[in-house]
């Protein structure tokens, strides 16, 4: 199985030709590599833009709505899946932080997103507090079984969980891989459980926070992830080519 490395562009870049300079300085690394399927996720506004470039980069959106019609400033899952996205992030941290998104709005979005054919990148996470509480395990099984409630046992494995402690991310402090590898096997053990199956093959499991090209194959190799979920090194070209390959 080949290692995701997801880039997040969250609300940057400013202008399109800035994108497309970003883009285009991916791509050959992106190309070169055997072990490793890029995916870009950039601010919708850009999404047209790269989405027309041929290449072997996956294009995927910073979020989703459940619905379509009379819901102003949102874009809806077929929206996405008609403009040729392939995946999308959902309950990212900061939209749950600053948005108020609930366990079940994220819910509804992930049940639409798999309905439209959008593979959902869910992200799941705990913040300082709750971490030196002790609460880390308990705060990761509400947000996946509430995410996951009412989804099919034959489409949970299609969904990416993404672990993003949220006392990670954009801080420079990642976490340590052994913490990164107990939760990794929590989680597996969670998910085999809702879905009734030994065989973990299917279930992908990726990393968030800090990430660069220093830390990342220790995530892979330690910690045993599916892959990255990568903020700020995916806006820079280089940086960023460097964590492609060092799947």
């Amino acid at each position: 199985m080949k290692k995701l490395i997801i880039g997040n562009w969250k609300c940057n870049p400013l202008k399109a030709t800035e994108a497309l300079k970003i883009f285009t300085g991916i791509k050959a690394a992106a190309l070169m590599s055997k072990k490793a399927e890029t995916i870009i996720c950039p601010p919708n506004i850009f999404l047209k833009d790269l989405l027309s470039l041929k290449g072997n980069i996956k294009i995927g959106a910073q979020n989703c709505f459940w619905q379509e019609g009379a819901y102003t400033g949102e874009v809806s899952t077929k929206m996405l899946k008609n403009m040729g996205c392939k995946y999308v992030i959902i309950g990212h941290s900061e939209r749950r932080k600053i948005n108020k998104e609930t366990n079940e709005e994220i819910n509804k979005k992930t049940i639409s997103a798999l309905q439209n054919k959008l593979i959902p990148i869910f992200c799941i996470g705990e913040n300082k507090e709750e971490k030196e509480k002790g609460k880390t395990f308990e705060i990761l099984k509400n947000q996946i079984k509430e995410g996951i409630a009412k989804i099919s046992k034959q489409d949970i494995p299609k969904i990416i969980f993404a672990y993003e402690p949220i006392w990670s991310i954009g801080t420079g402090n990642f976490a340590p891989t052994d913490e990164i590898k107990k939760v990794r096997e929590f989680i597996i053990n969670l998910i085999s459980k809702e879905i009734e199956t030994k065989d973990i093959s299917k279930i992908k499991i990726i990393y968030g926070g800090s990430v660069n090209a220093e830390n990342t194959l220790a995530y892979f190799s330690e910690a045993k992830m599916d892959g990255v979920l990568v903020g700020g090194m995916s806006l820079k070209p280089i940086e960023f080519s460097k964590i492609i390959k060092s799947a």
